[in-house]
């Protein structure tokens, strides 16, 4: 029997963790649903209490949390695309249903594409062009193959849920962008930062827009206290401190398990009615973001050049 190669295990490791990472917020949808309160109110007590627990967790590891301004650039401007993608995300949770919004938002795919091919200089790959009439058909299927059928408000939900995409990939190359650094704070710091910087926006959205922010009962603070807990901090920490531990194209790939459980919570928990049709139009769609999102890996280039 041949031993294990060593450092053949950690990468193994880091791509269980990234998917239970990922598994953990596809509850996301769930707690919105069930928490009872605005769309907006839901942001900001996700991170509100994300915020209380990554600091508790970063003063635990003794982690640094200052570092000057120039280190929060980062951070500051993720938080405000965290809080456009958390804005318009709940309100397509709240129009179309958290399965079909989380699958939406998840076509951050080619907003992430498009900034490697016109802002990084990345060539655009074969799949990825392969993939763009997929996410289009698969689209149609689950929401324009009846369009003028829906209300005003079903189409305002998948317009949110484009507009979700978008602040998603921004707030993703933020992200990226901290990472690199030469000063950079510990992961769990930064994300504390960025999800603080996003509860206070979302508390001037919520107050300028008249939206109140009282939580109606124990059962509801309980659902969001979970819901910043589990799927703001613990869900986002499994999944940051791993990332550099395995190839983007795998990374990607793992992470798209978050929209096809949430999709399933849906009809699960929520009894949402699917035609075959719309099934049909989920499995394209999530094909066709895994088709976008992959791209060739470092072993791929190193057999290519033996």
């Amino acid at each position: 029997m041949n031993a294990p190669v060593p450092g053949q295990t950690e990468p193994h490791r880091a791509e269980l963790e990234i998917l239970v990472g990922s598994a953990i917020i596809s509850f996301s949808g769930v707690f919105v649903q069930l928490a009872d309160v605005g769309p907006t109110a839901a942001g900001v007590y996700r991170n509100l209490f994300g915020a209380i627990a990554l600091v508790a967790v970063a003063l635990a590891r003794r982690d640094a949390i200052w570092r000057g301004w120039r280190v929060l650039r980062w951070a500051a401007l993720g938080g405000v695309c965290f809080a456009a993608d958390i804005y318009f995300w709940h309100r397509s949770i709240h129009y179309v249903g958290p399965g079909l919004a989380t699958i939406l938002g998840n076509f951050q795919v080619f907003f992430m594409a498009a900034a490697g091919i016109l802002v990084f200089r990345e060539p655009a790959t074969t799949r990825f062009l392969l993939s763009v009439p997929l996410a289009v058909g698969g689209l149609f299927l689950l929401v324009g193959l009846n369009w003028s059928d829906f209300d005003a408000t079903y189409r305002r939900g998948v317009v949110f849920g484009i507009v979700t995409a978008a602040s998603y990939a921004a707030y993703l190359l933020c992200l990226r962008g901290s990472r690199r650094d030469r000063d950079r704070l510990p992961a769990v710091s930064n994300l504390a930062w960025a999800t603080s910087i996003t509860a206070a926006l979302l508390t001037i959205a919520a107050l300028a827009g008249g939206e109140s922010l009282r939580i109606p009962d124990l059962k509801a603070a309980s659902i969001l206290v979970a819901y910043g807990v589990f799927c703001q901090a613990l869900g986002w920490i499994v999944i940051s401190r791993n990332l550099h531990r395995v190839d983007a194209s795998r990374a990607a790939l793992i992470l798209l398990s978050q929209p096809t459980l949430t999709f399933a919570w849906d009809m699960l928990f929520f009894h949402r009615r699917t035609s075959s049709i719309e099934l049909g139009g989920a499995a394209i769609a999530l094909a066709s973001i895994y088709l976008g999102g992959i791209r060739p890996g470092r072993a791929a280039h190193k057999s290519a050049s033996v």
